[in-house]
């Protein structure tokens, strides 16, 4: 496959990409045309169907897999295709992964280690509450391995929601160790579950768009919901450490003004909103910088996310 970061200009392609986005425009002279994005995981390509109605163009919509036939301009400086035939590509011809962002991990061996943890919960009502989801429910480890834990900002990408829960988990796997007077169980429990709405809130990949219900409902009071809905089928399920583990989730972004319903109240619910933005934050470091190459400390400029001007670390050697 050629992926879009290795093109060049000049070249005539043909290959299959994801139609990100599909705009009809017209051109100055009132001559209709058609505006794409294509994307694969490398990245996203513009380009242009100046003749949508000729031989060769046909039909397909936004988020399909499409292959084409094109060249490779440079326009102002950026790359850009002239696109001259298109058709739907029918499954079997992609491979979805090839088109998508993807988390850099395994994701089956980071949801085996997640599988771990909960095999250490020695509480058999918060074990059985988690097996209930990643082991018991039919079809729930595929999705949650596929999706992703944001549209955009941190791991927005093909196993993120699995690779910053697991992140959160082992943040919180530490807590427990430095703060003995933490209670272990309720803590990881609540560290598996607290982004276990974004399941909801955003649809699947390619779209990897806000839902009708998150949009109304957002993905906490989305994941206190499924949470307290499962707990209900588990008879004798202590109802205080019920109450303790919905209020974890419902307060884990930590302040009202970043989306919680609720503070903190308790110190696990404490421990888990700083879990939760640590490896936040630290991905999204990560990603701010990553087209920045290794060995330029040149500052950036401003970083809206982190309301500062920021810049690569120097070398380890220095």
């Amino acid at each position: 496959m050629k992926y879009i970061a290795q093109l060049k200009e000049g070249e005539r392609i043909q290959e299959i990409y994801l139609c990100r986005k599909k705009v009809s425009a017209l051109t100055k002279a009132g001559k209709p045309y058609e505006s794409l994005m294509l994307q694969d995981k490398t990245g996203t390509l513009d380009a242009k169907i100046w003749d949508p109605g000729s031989l060769g163009i046909d039909d397909f919509d936004e988020l399909d897999y499409i292959a084409v036939t094109g060249d490779i301009t440079n326009f102002q400086g950026t790359m850009q295709m002239n696109v001259k035939r298109v058709r739907k590509a029918s499954e079997g011809e992609y491979i979805p992964k090839d088109y998508l962002p993807c988390s850099e991990k395994d994701v089956d061996l980071m949801y085996e280690e997640l599988l771990g943890f909960i095999r250490s919960i020695k509480s058999p009502y918060m074990r059985q509450l988690l097996e209930s989801f990643f082991v018991n429910e039919a079809g729930f480890a595929e999705r949650f391995k596929f999706h992703s834990a944001a549209k955009s900002v941190h791991h927005g990408f093909v196993g993120g929601l699995l690779e910053h829960t697991l992140g959160v988990t082992k943040n919180c796997d530490y807590f427990a160790v430095a703060y003995p007077y933490l209670d272990r169980d309720l803590l990881l429990t609540a560290a598996m579950f607290h982004d276990i709405g974004k399941l909801s809130e955003l649809s699947s990949f390619p779209a990897n768009d806000y839902t009708d219900e998150g949009q109304l409902l957002g993905h906490i009071m989305i994941g206190a919901q499924m949470v307290s809905e499962r707990i209900a089928t588990i008879p004798g399920f202590p109802q205080t450490k019920a109450r303790e583990l919905i209020h974890c989730i419902l307060s884990h972004h930590g302040e009202l003004e970043f989306g919680s319903p609720k503070k903190p109240a308790i110190a696990e619910a404490v421990a888990l909103s700083f879990a939760d933005n640590i490896d936040a934050k630290m991905e999204t470091m990560k990603e701010a910088l990553s087209a920045v190459a290794p060995g330029n400390t040149q500052w950036q400029g401003y970083n809206r996310l982190f309301e500062s001007n920021i810049r690569r670390t120097s070398s380890k050697d220095v």
